[in-house]
């Protein structure tokens, strides 16, 4: 065995000094960062899919068709528009590839392992878009499919803002009371957002003409969606003077007010899209915009606590007795 380690640690060692992988090294936190933004983006182009009824486009998973991977010509825009959102899972591995090998480059372990959890959430998005398909578009497991890239879009941030950090113990910016808000905020965001994916499955955009609903009530689960948010916004406000009082750092209370005006800006356009009969655009915004709240919650909990680097152990000092003792070497 020791020969192995010792036979592949150069190869090891050429792999990470290579062109390609300092360059994802250098570019990590870009990398990180467009991770973010294509696991939002996913979001939006399953949104498209649904909206324009091309849920079932390719009526059958890993393949388009039962002959052929790709759509054809016979299966019309229905089946490209499917078809097209398959082939966005290669951009995000070829994403999650690169900022792999750019924490390896960097060589800590703490962004290698987020970069790993963010490229096991992939194929898991695979699957659960396969099961969508072969279920013919149940509403949970379709619900099922966005909680997931909730999860991967929290990965990915995650990802992207521990680049900037060191691996030292957190250091705590504001009294522990705050903290929890912060945490209840972050609770009641997540359930935001799972009461509007089952108000989805209650609606009429199913992504197909015979797809099922989850055959609740879409008012009264769209009036428990709509307190939530009001909830929301309360905590988001409390927060903020909450941070205010104590002097916390600026980019703290700059991240509750980023916060709160896109839970407004998400606000507003639920509530004309409910009262206009759900136009897709601003289905399709709506969607976009619980991305967005997810990402400005999170913002609010890292600004919070700050990372230093690991602080190097001193060296052992050197005693005049153990000086006399030991022997001084030769040049």
């Amino acid at each position: 065995m020791r020969g192995v380690k010792s036979s592949t640690a150069p190869l090891a060692s050429a792999f990470l000094a290579s062109r390609p992988v300092q360059w994802c090294g250098s570019s990590l936190r870009g990398l990180a960062l467009a991770s973010v933004v294509a696991n939002i983006g996913i979001i939006v182009t399953g949104a498209a899919v649904r909206l324009t009824k091309s849920g079932l486009g390719c009526p059958t998973w890993p393949r388009c068709t039962d002959e052929s991977y790709v759509s054809t010509p016979e299966m019309g825009i229905n089946g490209a528009i499917e078809f097209g959102n398959r082939l966005l899972t290669f951009v995000l591995v070829a994403i999650a590839v690169a900022c792999f090998l750019g924490a390896l480059a960097r060589r800590r372990r703490s962004l290698v392992k987020l970069s790993v959890a963010v490229a096991l959430g992939i194929p898991g998005q695979g699957v659960i878009g396969g099961i969508t398909v072969l279920t013919n578009l149940n509403p949970w497991v379709v619900g099922l499919h966005f909680i997931l890239s909730v999860a991967l879009i929290a990965g990915a941030f995650a990802l992207w803002r521990r680049v900037d950090e060191g691996d030292g113990d957190p250091v705590l910016l504001v009294p522990a009371p705050l903290r929890q808000l912060a945490r209840v905020t972050t609770a009641a965001s997540l359930a935001v957002i799972a009461a509007g994916v089952v108000v989805t499955g209650s609606g009429p955009h199913s992504g197909d003409q015979g797809a099922k609903r989850n055959n609740l009530d879409p008012q009264q689960v769209a009036q428990i969606h709509a307190d939530l948010v009001f909830l929301l916004i309360g905590l988001t406000v409390a927060l903020w003077f909450a941070l205010r009082a104590v002097n916390a750092p600026a980019a703290a209370l700059r991240a509750a007010a980023v916060l709160f005006w896109v839970e407004m800006g998400q606000g507003v356009i639920g509530f004309v899209q409910y009262f206009t009969h759900l136009p897709v655009l601003l289905v399709a915004a709506h969607m976009l915009g619980s991305g967005l709240v997810w990402v400005a919650t999170l913002s609010v909990l890292w600004s919070l606590r700050s990372r230093p680097a690991v602080a190097a152990e001193p060296a052992p000092a050197v005693t005049p007795a153990q000086a006399a003792v030991d022997p001084v070497p030769t040049a």
